[in-house]
């Protein structure tokens, strides 16, 4: 059974990736903060984590062994409370980031990972699920609510 996230709780990413140079920067970027970061080498890692726990955030390199970033978009919903999916690639071009967009990713980042473009990216596809969360929550409050006064 999936756990549900705390929206009181720190950043939280998944990184999805085959090189283990790619989970190194990101362990180093993230080291400094209190940002909650899990790893997984593969897709099937990726699908048993996402499975046993929601990500708002995924982190995923473009190609995996067992795999793509299109194949973990499914994983990742299609509704407002989903997470957002970031593909990563050495090449991050205009072609690229225009199909991320267009299949519901969130965005692109180009490697080697700089810690700025890193921040800016995950930090606001955590803020843009945050925001989606609470508004979610507020619109089923409201909704029980009337639902409510109208039962009484």
């Amino acid at each position: 059974m999936k756990q549900e996230i705390d929206l009181t709780s720190r950043v939280q990413v998944l990184a999805v990736s085959a090189f283990e140079s790619d989970h190194i920067a990101l362990r180093h970027i993230f080291g400094h903060t209190a940002w909650d970061l899990k790893n997984a080498s593969n897709l099937r890692d990726a699908t048993a984590i996402l499975l046993e726990q929601a990500a708002p955030v995924v982190v995923c390199d473009e190609n995996l062994p067992d795999g793509s970033w299109k194949d973990l978009l499914p994983l990742t919903g299609d509704d407002s409370d989903s997470c957002r999916l970031i593909v990563m690639s050495d090449l991050a071009d205009e072609r690229l980031w225009a199909e991320v967009l267009n299949l519901g990713a969130y965005d692109v980042l180009a490697k080697p990972l700089r810690s700025k473009e890193v921040f800016a990216s995950v930090g606001q596809a955590w803020r843009h699920w945050m925001s989606c969360r609470k508004s979610n929550v507020r619109a089923q409050s409201h909704a029980r609510t009337l639902a409510a006064g109208a039962v009484a």
